[in-house]
């Protein structure tokens, strides 16, 4: 398998866009959840190159001095182009755009499984607080502006792909994090829930009943819902897409024993 992270389809460097951010007037917002932010063209290149020829390229984002330090590099910056690992069987990205639709790029109809992962909007602003506070050294004013500058191109850009999924999985804390902002922690993943929506189970072959007697503490919220316990979460995980990869991969290797002239 081979995995890309779509943080290396950023336009920018840290350094540059920070540059952007601060040069910005008070109607342009600013940040990597917009189309003009990113290099949507070399994204679909690569999708549309893999699902050709198994082949394609890719760079990485060095967040980290421990990621920088692998390739000689400054955190912040991108690794050279790359190519995508040969003879591999699936390419799963993991990113901003991975359902990302308009009149210009359609990315989600590169996509055979289409997954979303997402906490609800309080539980995200926590996570992220306690990260750029605790972790990067943001001071708290500094992190809410950025929030409140996202805000209007995750409404645009982030929040209508999860329309496109095939199964979204969002967490909903058990806790009060009403007021994110001046929340002490972050939410346990035993003191949060998971609601599991699977857009067409049939086409899927999901069958909740099984997930029922196996996940404990799960239930059914609607036909094609189900809640588990947020420390189940990847174990549910495992018994929906183990069946669901082997009839994709089976689909490869049929298409590739009998391909279509």
């Amino acid at each position: 398998m081979a995995v890309v992270d779509g943080d290396g389809f950023h336009r920018y460097h840290r350094a540059d866009f920070a540059k952007i951010v601060a040069d910005a007037d008070e109607v342009e917002h600013p940040s990597h959840f917009s189309p003009k932010y990113n290099m949507f063209d070399k994204l679909e290149a690569l999708l549309n190159d893999y699902s050709h020829s198994g082949s394609g390229q890719h760079r990485r984002y060095l967040h980290d001095e421990i990621e920088a330090a692998r390739f000689n590099q400054e955190p912040g910056t991108f690794t050279p182009w790359m190519s995508v690992p040969e003879h591999t069987d699936l390419l799963c990205y993991q990113g901003l755009h991975g359902c990302f639709v308009d009149h210009e790029y359609n990315i989600a109809s590169y996509m055979d499984l289409k997954i979303g992962v997402v906490p609800v909007v309080n539980l995200e602003w926590v996570r992220k607080i306690h990260r750029d506070i605790r972790m990067r050294g943001y001071r708290p004013g500094d992190v809410t502006e950025t929030i409140l500058r996202r805000m209007p191109d995750y409404l645009n850009y982030i929040t209508p792909q999860f329309s496109h999924t095939d199964i979204n999985f969002q967490r909903v804390p058990m806790v009060d994090t009403s007021n994110p902002f001046i929340a002490l922690d972050v939410p346990l993943e035993k003191e949060t829930v998971v609601v599991i929506r699977v857009a067409q189970p049939e086409q899927l072959n999901v069958d909740f009943l099984y997930l029922l007697n196996m996940v404990p503490k799960s239930f059914m919220s609607r036909r094609n819902s189900i809640v588990v316990p947020g420390d189940e979460l990847g174990y549910a995980m495992e018994l929906i897409f183990t069946p669901i990869m082997h009839v994709l991969l089976q689909k490869r290797r049929d298409a590739i024993s009998d391909p279509v002239d």
